[in-house]
């Protein structure tokens, strides 16, 4: 039984929030479904969006003013990370609430099974399926990037609704074709839509938000964009807006600004529907990436180093912000150490989801709310397996306090660094540092027992190819 079980119903009465258990029979099902006690939950996750790239987070050449209205309107997180500096582990996190290797996840889920790092297990829980036991209707808008075929397609693992791209990246934004085949889908419909995919995903979101309007049903929408994912590949309206704005700026990171503030645009629109069908002050909003921004198309992470596959806090630091009127204090801020995976149980906490099962993340609610919360102890890991120039190896980071241990290829040694004293990772403590050992034994332990989850579907088919 997970401990965070026995402790969350205290904290919502103390909190004065609504609790509902788990659904068992369909007159508790009917009093959930017509509850308007609960608040609706949207997750907008945007694709390599660098710590430094809104104008709130500190970047000069860019104008982001709706992400910003929305860090203003409730609380930033300045140590908030993703779970993994790529994109499939990080969502597997998020809508599990547990380290992605321990749900098959630890690296990339591909169109083709050679490059394939990932299979999203079976027997995992995902938060939607929690939301839906608790009344809420449940939708995803966007990218899912977990599987493409039965049985990890997003209407077989708890969403009622689907709108968006079943695959990775799309080669175009345009014609969001992958290798060549079509992964548009309303749920398990493939289509075919015109238009470039932030505004179509805007759109759908749009949609959705007025049609739940019409119901009494609280909802759970997961907006998940592909931008600013490359290819870079703004509209052109929005690029030549840029370069009259920024003179100087070079062609390369002007095609990312523009693709950042079109995104920024689609979500002031999507914001505005909450607000227009009457529903922005019963909805708690949650902002962040799934990794750091990418530096060889033009990225800023900030003061931090590197970026987007790389185990140093560029990678995997990223911006966060959640917006729930009436209940978080506006303009807050906090310095509290959480990742992706910490999530599920606070969504779960607002919405009276009752968690059963193991998870590894922790509630924030507490901190959201402007109450303390103690950090408490607990080692933080983060891994990723891929092929190409990494041969199929993982490589690893863990975190302990201030103290972080860095393996940023498989093929370097492993660094240790203060990150209180050496926010850079400049400077690499001696290995006999007695905070190397602490988080190398705890770093091994987590390996092993990741190593009983299996990752791949067809381990011994390496000609099986994924179907389309």
């Amino acid at each position: 039984m997970n401990p965070h079980v026995h402790t969350r119903r205290d904290f919502l009465k103390a909190a004065g929030l609504a609790t509902v258990a788990a659904v068992t029979s369909s007159d508790d099902l009917l009093h959930a479904r017509t509850s308007t006690s609960r608040p609706n939950i949207v997750v907008i996750l945007v694709d390599d969006l660098g710590y430094g790239d809104l104008s709130c987070y500190g970047a000069t050449d860019m104008r982001t003013p709706h992400i910003d209205s929305l860090v203003s309107a409730g609380i930033r997180f300045d140590n908030f990370y993703a779970n993994c500096p790529v994109c499939s582990p990080t969502r597997a996190s998020l809508l599990t609430g547990r380290y992605p290797d321990l749900v098959g996840v630890p690296g990339v889920i591909r169109t083709h099974v050679r490059n394939n790092w990932g299979y999203l297990s079976p027997h995992a829980v995902l938060l939607p399926e929690l939301l839906q036991r608790a009344g809420y209707h449940t939708a995803i808008v966007g990218k899912w990037h977990l599987g493409l075929a039965s049985p990890n397609k997003p209407n077989e693992r708890g969403f009622d609704h689907f709108h968006g791209f079943l695959g990775d990246m799309m080669d175009d934004y345009y014609n969001h074709r992958r290798h060549g085949f079509n992964y548009m889908r309303l749920n398990d419909k493939e289509i075919d839509p015109k238009g470039h995919a932030t505004d179509l995903f805007t759109q759908w979101a749009i949609d959705y938000i007025r049609q739940r309007s019409k119901s009494r049903q609280p909802f759970f929408l997961y907006l998940a964009y592909n931008a600013p994912h490359t290819p870079i590949q703004p509209p052109s309206e929005w690029l030549e807006k840029v370069k009259k704005c920024e003179q100087n700026i070079d062609e390369r990171r002007a095609k990312l600004v523009a693709l950042i503030e079109h995104l920024d645009d689609g979500i002031g629109r999507v914001i505005s529907a909450l607000k227009e069908t009457g529903q922005s002050n019963n909805t708690l909003v949650i902002f962040t990436s799934d990794n750091g921004g990418q530096l060889r198309v033009g990225a800023n992470n900030g003061p931090l180093r590197a970026g987007k596959q790389d185990m140093y806090e560029g990678g995997i630091r990223v911006p966060f912000c959640a917006v729930w009127p009436g209940k978080i204090r506006r303009g807050s801020r906090s310095d509290r150490v959480a990742l992706t995976m910490d999530l599920l149980p606070t969504i779960c906490d607002v919405a009276g989801a009752r968690i059963d099962h193991e998870i590894d993340g922790r509630t924030i609610l507490p901190t959201l709310l402007g109450k303390r919360q103690p950090q408490g102890d607990r080692f933080l890991f983060w891994v990723r397996r891929e092929g190409g120039q990494y041969g199929g190896r993982a490589y690893y980071a863990a975190r302990y306090g201030d103290f972080k241990l860095v393996q940023n290829s498989p093929f370097e040694p492993m660094q240790l660094f203060n990150l209180k004293e050496d926010p850079q990772e400049q400077r690499p403590l001696d290995r006999r540092h007695k905070m190397y050992n602490k988080l190398f034994t705890a770093l091994r332990n987590h390996i092993s027992r990741s190593g009983a989850v299996s990752w791949q579907k067809y381990p011994t088919d390496p000609d099986n190819q994924f179907t389309h």
